[in-house]
């Protein structure tokens, strides 16, 4: 009885599953699809309000998308290939004519390729690969650089294919640039025939425009990479906005041209709000926000921009290489990436490159050798001052630097950068004494930096310096109780540099010299003095390089007297400075008969 009892139960499910397949298959159940793109903005259209019937159509897609059981992955590339069945719906969809905001798993999951990876060993301060780890690099003998990272087989098939490390970068996303064809040895008069200065650069016009053009080696090179690295905050976002609405709005040389703004760290509306901040209205300013190199690659080839910024280079990805975002090997093949679309493009790019605790910029070593030019952003944490600086650069010097201060509309360049290291001095006061003005080269602007001293008879603390190297100080200090005579073994010595800069520079030991002088005889400077010069350890004043640079710097300034190296006084009065007095000391005794009598 139980027996039969089973048999009908299962003959019963077995003609009901055969109904409901009979009447799903009379009715098709079609899944509505509205196909979602990435597309860049104007930024004069991201403040754009939306209408109240866009958004109940983009809710309404929302909803019908909530509900489909199957999602669609990497909608948003336009380089890969669809599939039949996908080309079917993306014409459905398209003759629809609805647009859907949103993101699919697809646009951030990256492929992982599949089988055995290869593990290998780079620097990260040179950029050496081994097979196996070693206690130390064996072409820079640095100990603890070795980093391991996972290499899959896909990609070394394509590597080794390339000829070279680049090879994964040479087939991907750029299949539209032009091919190089036989290339034949060219003779410079014919490469330098023909080619103006303007076509050579790109100028920044305005004062802001030609303080980086002047970093840049004169402005800015066409095909050129550049990358600009700086601590979080220090405004590297901030300096490449400028500069791309710089570009964007052309000048008399050039009409306005699109530049292409593409972060992976901001959405578009951010970029947007910032750029009302700091008052940018240019047209001609593109933004967008994606993480897709290839896709960001066909977005610049559709748009043909001046220029393209990234923002930042550890954010973007190449679905063809392993790893994720800010790997070693990604943040490698995507620099070599842009690289070759630069040069074939002609289309300059720069590049954002996040700084390690060390002060490095983030990923492999060979970065930096990658691009054309490297740049720095620097900057005290209290301090509004932003510093840019050459670190390399193949067209033009290292040698220049560039100051800006940070405002609530930008950064803004100093017109005075050689006296913002300066406080205010109130002429003889006798609370002033122990302050001294030295001059120092960064690069090749020169700044007036203030050297503070303190001598405390009886202190308990015997020695503390800021802002100057211990061992310089304490050779300065044994030089002036050994040639000097300043009975100062019992005093306690306090050095500062003022604003939290750092003396590095010899040319500053004169200043050093002096302060401590005045703060152990208790005779304050003269208001209007600057001291220029090295010390030996005979007590001798030693010339220090472009010592006329320094000067000029220190008369325009106002300044009524510098003391230099007696060797260099007759050279320095030649140059007709009739507005300052060169006065010329030969070793520390003549330096205080100089100026403390």
């Amino acid at each position: 009885m139980l027996i039969a009892n089973m048999r009908c139960s299962r003959c019963f499910y077995t003609r009901a599953h055969s109904l409901l397949l009979r009447s799903s298959s009379s009715s098709p159940v079609t899944i509505p699809f509205s196909p979602v793109r990435l597309r860049f903005r104007r930024l004069s259209s991201v403040f754009d309000s939306v209408s109240d019937q866009t958004v109940n159509l983009i809710s309404d897609i929302d909803t019908e998308r909530r509900k489909t059981t199957h999602g669609i992955a990497n909608e948003g590339s336009f380089s890969r290939e669809d599939k039949p069945e996908e080309k079917s719906r993306k014409s459905a969809g398209s003759s629809s004519g609805g647009f859907a905001r949103g993101w699919d798993p697809g646009e951030v999951v990256m492929n992982k390729k599949k089988g055995k990876a290869k593990s290998c060993w780079v620097c990260e301060s040179c950029g050496h690969s081994e097979g196996q780890w070693w206690g130390s690099c064996r072409a820079c003998n640095k100990v603890g650089t070795m980093r391991r990272f996972s290499e899959g087989p896909e990609s070394r098939g394509k590597a080794s294919g390339g000829g070279g490390g680049s090879g994964v970068s040479e087939g991907t996303g750029l299949s539209w640039l032009p091919e190089q064809g036989v290339v034949q040895p060219l003779k410079l008069s014919s490469v330098i025939d023909g080619i103006t200065q303007q076509q050579w650069r790109i100028s920044l016009p305005g004062l802001f425009g030609n303080e980086v053009g002047r970093v840049l080696g004169g402005g800015l090179a066409p095909g050129s990479l550049v990358l600009i690295g700086g601590d979080p905050g220090i405004g590297k976002s901030t300096l490449l906005l400028q500069i791309a609405a710089i570009i964007a709005e052309g000048n008399d040389l050039a009409q306005p041209a699109p530049v292409l703004y593409v972060s992976g760290e901001e959405s578009v509306d951010q970029i947007g709000s910032r750029a009302d901040r700091m008052k940018i209205e240019t047209d001609e300013l593109y933004l967008f926000s994606s993480s897709d190199l290839q896709d960001i690659l066909t977005k610049a080839h559709r748009l043909s921009p001046r220029a393209l910024i990234i923002d930042s280079i550890q954010t973007v990805y190449l679905k063809d290489v392993t790893g994720s975002a800010g790997g070693l090997t990604q943040v490698k093949e995507c620099t070599s990436t842009l690289l070759r679309f630069a040069k074939k493009s002609n289309v300059p790019v720069f590049l954002v490159g996040h700084v390690t605790k060390a002060g490095d910029i983030a990923g492999p070593r060979v970065l930096e050798h990658i691009v054309d030019v490297v740049l720095y952003m620097e900057g005290e944490e209290h301090s509004t001052y932003r510093l840019l600086r050459s670190v390399k650069n193949r067209f033009g010097s290292t040698d220049e630097l560039g100051v800006f201060e940070m405002s609530q509309f930008g950064l803004e360049v100093v017109s005075n950068p050689s006296g913002i290291y300066l406080s205010q001095q109130n002429t003889d006061s006798d609370v002033l004494a122990g302050l001294a003005v030295a001059v120092v080269m960064d690069g090749s602007r020169s700044f007036l930096i203030e050297v503070q001293a303190l001598c405390a008879p009886g202190s308990t603390v015997s020695r503390h310096v800021n802002g100057v190297q211990a061992s310089r100080a304490d050779m300065i200090i044994a030089v002036l109780m050994k040639q000097a005579g300043l009975r100062i073994q019992e005093t306690g010595i306090f050095l500062n540099v003022a604003n939290g800069m750092a003396l590095s520079e010899t040319a500053g030991d004169l200043a050093i010299a002096a302060a401590i002088c005045s703060s152990f005889l208790e005779f304050p400077i003269p208001h209007g003095v600057a001291f220029i010069g090295e010390i030996g350890l005979g007590g001798e004043i030693r010339t220090v390089p472009r010592m006329e640079k320094r000067v000029s710097t220190v008369a325009k300034l106002g300044f009524t007297k510098c003391v230099v190296p007696q060797s260099v006084e007759k050279s320095l009065k030649a140059l007709d400075l009739k507005e300052i007095e060169i006065i010329g000391c030969k070793n520390l005794k003549d330096l205080i008969n100089s100026v403390f009598r």
